[in-house]
């Protein structure tokens, strides 16, 4: 079995030996997930200023006619409904291909660094497989989400390596990419999850310097000990289990 240890230090050495262009991919894969993230909150009003100005509509209307109350609420659902949509748009056509180009990049790093930046074109190259595959993922992710957290988290540990098979391995239908990372994850979804949580000093290291760790160190450093992951389980097939 694969260790915590063991992977970071390899996805860190990786990480090293081409670390301005890791911390460029990291932060381009960033910056457009958090426009889109931040879109979303902001359009279900989960945001305090949304909250606030929604308060505030709410006092102003008191004094409204009927009509004009049917009027103001419809039209503020259609301003929210369309950056909700713009948001949704940004992360299908434009994130997902971009997340699975910037994940083959480390990938290609962790193999022979130095990468090249070319390698984040990858997700773009079979655009209509991508976006049907990772639009799948993300729609079985939520269907589990309704159900329950706890399922949900469980099959988002088994849907992570199915951007790194989109890159390694197009010929695979979308289907047949998500059960292969299923398949990769059986026996590991635990240990992956307390892989992960070896990196909380640096998630707070990063909420303390307001993004400055995050930025330099921790996103990119992150992203090289995934793809050593990925590696491992790949390159390591008698670690499956049935």
């Amino acid at each position: 079995m694969w260790s915590t240890s063991e992977i970071k230090e390899r996805g860190k050495a990786a990480f090293r030996l081409n670390y301005w262009k890791c911390v460029l991919v990291s932060f381009i894969m960033g910056f457009v997930m958090s426009g889109t993230t931040s879109f979303s909150t902001r359009s279900t009003g989960n945001s305090e200023e949304s909250q606030q100005m929604m308060q505030e509509l709410q006092d102003s209307m008191e004094s409204l006619t009927p009509g004009q109350r049917i009027a103001v609420a419809a039209g503020v659902a259609g301003v929210f409904t369309l950056v909700f949509v713009i948001a949704l748009v940004v992360k299908i056509f434009v994130y997902n291909p971009l997340k699975v180009g910037g994940l083959a990049f480390f990938k290609q790093n962790v193999i022979n660094a130095p990468a090249d930046l070319n390698e984040i074109g990858v997700g773009f190259k079979n655009y209509l497989h991508t976006f049907i595959t990772l639009f799948l993922n993300d729609l079985f992710l939520s269907l589990w989400f309704c159900l329950l957290i706890v399922p949900g988290i469980i099959k988002s540990y088994s849907y992570r390596m199915v951007p790194y098979i989109l890159a390694d391995e197009p010929e695979l239908s979308p289907t047949d990419t998500i059960t292969r990372s299923r398949q990769m994850m059986d026996g590991h979804k635990w240990h992956a999850f307390c892989y992960d949580l070896s990196f909380i000093g640096w998630m707070l290291l990063t909420i303390l310097t307001c993004g400055l760790v995050g930025l330099f160190w921790y996103g990119p450093y992150k992203n090289s000990s995934d793809a050593a992951l990925y590696l491992e389980l790949r390159d390591n097939p008698q670690q499956f289990t049935a």
